[in-house]
């Protein structure tokens, strides 16, 4: 199939630009999805599918094939401290076939979905393409020029989707401007050995002293996140893992002896947190989503689950005028409203754990976000509030019901 000016170009082979070219090659609309990496096998972080990501696959019927590869189920989320645990999120308590976050390798899940996108003659991903342009004709955006093995190639697009994440090329080429909206902070990840007496179930951020340890488990190993203040990263490689090693033995006593395996400094991966979007996630023939359009804190691991759902926004609203080829801009800008006003609510609440967890350690006295989170689970009413904003967001976006209708033939 020939890939013309009705071709619908996604930057960005993640979560977020896979599940939208797959939603649109399952209406019929011609798609090329463009990764600058070779494959998907380089170090991720966000390895969580929330339960709103997995009723979105069971309504495409790909929940169950997913749930055969590996992977773990974390049923809560907890602040573990010196005086004990306190659970922050409580998901086996929602209403869901999924009460759980799926921890999958996120190379996995993005094989899994490229695998899927690849039973359609009308779409495809590209592989090793770094886009260095945009085409633009009369003040829209009409495509991207991309390099891949060293030569030039100009791919015309009805619509052009940065999906390419927190320093995203198509938003400095479209001339978007982030707003950062706190200082952030930078997180160093690495793997640890896991044993099967090891306690599961849970993803736990451990407070002891001016650092923050995630633990997730991986099944065969523990992924740790280790917070450093923002800018520090040359301070803290200068040091070396020692003082690393020391922090989550004294933090976490059980992971004490495995915190050995961590022996040099090219075993640790930078994660550069900000909290920051752009006033306006479109031009014409072009929209952002996900990071590209609003990067957000680790913090409840939503990272993933509103990139996928603006993915899942922009599907709905996007599909009929570009099958009609009467795509304008009060289409991309209606994806914005409609997604808007709920990134800006959770990031303002991001804002707020953040402060929180940096000062929860050096504080006597109870601060008003932890005394809520006993009031929320000392009221029965209110128990599964935390579970439900974490695991859907303030308002899920769901599927049109012409998904589960559509039957494109695959190849």
């Amino acid at each position: 199939m020939e890939f013309g000016p009705q071709n619908v170009c996604i930057v960005g082979g993640g979560p977020a630009g896979l599940v939208l070219a797959l939603l649109l090659a399952r209406q019929g609309i011609p798609v090329s999805v463009l990764e600058a990496a070779r494959d998907f096998e380089r170090s991720f972080r966000g390895d969580t599918l929330h339960p709103a990501i997995m009723e979105l696959l069971a309504g495409l019927g790909l929940a169950a094939p997913l749930l055969r590869l590996s992977h773990t189920r974390a049923h809560r989320a907890r602040l573990v401290r010196a005086q004990g645990s306190q659970v922050i999120a409580d998901f086996s308590r929602l209403r869901t076939p999924y009460p759980y976050l799926t921890v999958m390798a996120q190379s996995r899940f993005l094989t899994f979905l490229a695998a899927e996108l690849g039973r359609y003659p009308h779409a495809r991903v590209v592989f090793g393409a770094r886009v260095e342009g945009l085409l633009e004709e009369g003040g829209w955006v009409r495509g991207v020029r991309y390099r891949q093995a060293g030569e030039l190639h100009d791919l015309p697009a009805a619509l052009t989707v940065g999906a390419d994440g927190r320093f995203s090329k198509v938003r400095e080429l479209a001339g978007l401007k982030l707003r950062r909206l706190s200082p952030g902070q930078d997180v160093l990840w690495f793997a640890l050995p896991r044993r099967p007496s090891d306690p599961g179930g849970s993803i736990d951020l451990h407070l002891r002293g001016p650092h923050c340890i995630v633990t997730t488990d991986h099944g065969e190993r523990w992924q740790v996140g280790y917070s450093i203040r923002k800018g520090s990263y040359a301070q803290a490689r200068a040091a070396g893992v020692d003082p690393i090693r020391q922090a989550v033995a004294g933090t976490i006593p059980w992971l004490a002896e495995r915190v050995q395996a961590l022996t040099e400094w090219r075993q640790l991966h930078l994660l550069a947190v900000e909290v920051a979007r752009v006033r306006r996630w479109w031009r014409p023939g072009l929209l952002l989503i996900g990071d590209a359009a609003h990067p957000i804190s680790p913090i409840g691991g939503l990272g993933i689950n509103m990139a996928v759902q603006d993915a899942v926004a922009a599907a709905n609203l996007l599909s009929g005028p570009l099958r009609a080829g009467r795509l304008r801009p009060r289409h991309l800008a209606r994806v914005q409203r409609t997604r808007a006003w709920q990134i800006a609510v959770l990031q303002a609440q991001q804002v707020i754990e953040e402060r929180e967890v940096e000062g929860l350690d050096r504080r006597e006295t109870v601060h008003v976000p932890t005394l809520l989170l006993r009031v929320l689970h000392g009221v029965p009413g209110l128990q599964r509030l935390p579970g439900y904003i974490t695991a859907y967001g303030l308002r899920p976006v769901r599927l049109h019901s012409r998904w589960r209708e559509a039957r494109v033939e695959a190849g």
